[in-house]
């Protein structure tokens, strides 16, 4: 009988997230064509540039990618190469959309997985030495610093980062993911490059992020230590280190690891902004000039791989909370 309850909760989860996939892809289709104009309009000079496509080459190109048809013909051929892994072809830029994004998601990944980590280790750091010295003047000190971090924009703290570390001090690149024209002695050359040129960006996104962290682990940790198993430890003489590592900590990963996944998906997100201060060749750039040139494949396709990335995500946190915490199953 349990497991018949079980295997329908699991059922009805899955229900769940392929409704939730096909609303996507529902709006991923619709919401690109509410912009205004068409491909080859703006391409073709009618927003300033140079005169591209003739109205008749216009036309020409509309009928050849099936834009003219109905918007319900369209819609079910769109669906149709989706459920058959096929994304189109981009049309600014004559490739593969699938093609074009994975070579993109690469350092899209790099910066995101970089800045989650770096922002999960400080947070739980910080918010640790927080959280043992409560409503001390380090607490205070450090809770108001990080409160204010957490208000600005990654956007926001990429500009400073760049005006000041990059342009300013010269400390490390301005822009892009590694050293064009340039011929490395060895790999760990080419990756230091990476490296260098992956610093500001991850940066930006770790100190935007380290905030919500700080702010839930604190609280966390501040719960479980007015709990009465710590006073125990504590009254039994057991080391500092046994404490926060056996009473403390294992007992308030739970929230902070629910979070680390299901802010992976909306990660993505701040790096689309932050990829664009940095001229960052990620999906944040690509997306953003397959806006410009309303290429609608490239946008539904951009759109449909960090929706799927972002179910994912919420599909592990799922998963490990059932394992951190057996109760939940």
């Amino acid at each position: 009988m349990w497991g018949k309850k079980m295997n329908k909760k699991a059922k009805n989860k899955l229900l769940e997230y392929l409704i939730t996939l096909f609303l996507i892809i529902s709006l991923n289709f619709i919401l690109p064509r509410l912009m205004p104009g068409d491909p080859f309009l703006f391409i073709s000079g009618d927003q300033g540039q140079d005169l591209m496509y003739s109205k008749a080459q216009r036309t020409k190109y509309l009928d050849y990618y099936g834009l003219n048809q109905s918007l319900t013909k369209q819609y079910f051929s769109y669906l149709k190469k989706v459920f058959s892994l096929d994304l189109g072809t981009s049309l600014y830029y004559n490739q593969s959309v699938l093609k074009l994004i994975l070579k993109r998601l690469k350092w899209t990944f790099l910066i995101v997985i970089l800045a989650e980590f770096s922002a999960l280790i400080l947070a739980m750091l910080i918010g640790l030495i927080s959280a043992w010295y409560r409503n001390s003047i380090i607490d205070k000190i450090i809770y108001f610093k990080l409160i204010v971090f957490s208000e600005l924009p990654s956007f926001l703290i990429g500009l400073i980062l760049l005006f000041i570390l990059a342009a300013d001090l010269n400390l490390f690149p301005l822009s892009g993911a590694i050293s064009h024209y340039t011929e490395f002695d060895s790999i760990w050359d080419q990756g230091l490059d990476i490296i260098m040129h992956a610093v500001l960006p991850v940066t930006a996104l770790t100190l935007s992020r380290l905030g919500g962290y700080y702010l839930l682990w604190r609280n966390t940790l501040i719960s479980v230590l007015n709990k009465k198993y710590i006073a125990t430890a504590q009254a039994k003489a057991l080391s500092r280190l046994r404490i926060i590592w056996s009473y403390l900590i294992k007992n308030s990963l739970l929230p902070i690891c629910s979070r680390l996944f299901l802010s992976l998906g909306s990660l993505v997100g701040g790096a689309i902004l932050v990829e664009n201060v940095f001229a960052y060749p990620g999906l944040g750039l690509l997306l953003r000039e397959s806006v410009m040139m309303r290429d609608y494949p490239l946008i539904q396709g951009i759109f449909l791989v960090i929706a799927i990335f972002v179910l994912t995500a919420n599909f592990f946190a799922d998963l490990i909370y059932k394992r951190i915490d057996p109760r939940i199953k």
